[in-house]
């Protein structure tokens, strides 16, 4: 993956610090999967209201991510604050999730910028339409809605980056 700002495309992301919080964005490690999976696992219960809880499952993460790119923000002490998952054959980010905590500090934002090629390259994913908040931070990023479509969590936006830098961080 490419680094983040001033790290060029180094291919392995690198340290940097938003809104004044340092982290460090890295390939996910298999020692990590433990702690994804359960992330996931919460961040879906707690995010997606309206689907009951016991549709999510701490195994999902495993068959989600299966064949994905993954990388992490990692805190300075190695608590992982987020992750992005890409399916680089398309180009089609499946997950990027950030931990409530560190929503708003700028994991998000470095996740996305470490993307091979952010912000020139072009992404594309879905977003459920209930996730107002997911929706608003893509939208921000210089995403914009390219078609709908329905799946068993709701109705969701398709997305596509608009490959520009002008977009605020989150």
């Amino acid at each position: 993956m490419s680094g983040i700002g001033d790290l060029g495309d180094s291919g392995d992301g690198g340290n940097i610090s938003a809104r004044g919080n340092a982290f460090a964005i890295e390939v996910a490690a298999v020692a990590d999967f433990p702690v994804l999976a359960q992330m996931y696992l919460d961040l879906r219960r707690q995010t997606m209201t309206w689907v009951p809880p016991e549709r999510f499952q701490y195994g999902d993460f495993a068959v989600h991510a299966e064949g994905e790119t993954i990388h992490v923000a990692r805190r300075g002490d190695g608590e992982i604050l987020g992750f992005v998952s890409v399916w680089p054959a398309d180009d089609f980010i499946h997950m990027l999730y950030v931990r409530e905590s560190s929503q708003g500090k700028g994991a998000g934002t470095a996740l996305l910028r470490a993307l091979p090629g952010w912000p020139t390259h072009r992404y594309r994913l879905k977003c459920l339409v209930n996730n107002a908040r997911a929706t608003a931070f893509y939208l921000r990023h210089g995403f914009v809605v390219v078609g709908t479509g329905v799946s068993e969590e709701g109705d969701y936006d398709e997305m596509a980056s608009e490959a520009d830098d002008t977009h605020g961080a989150a």
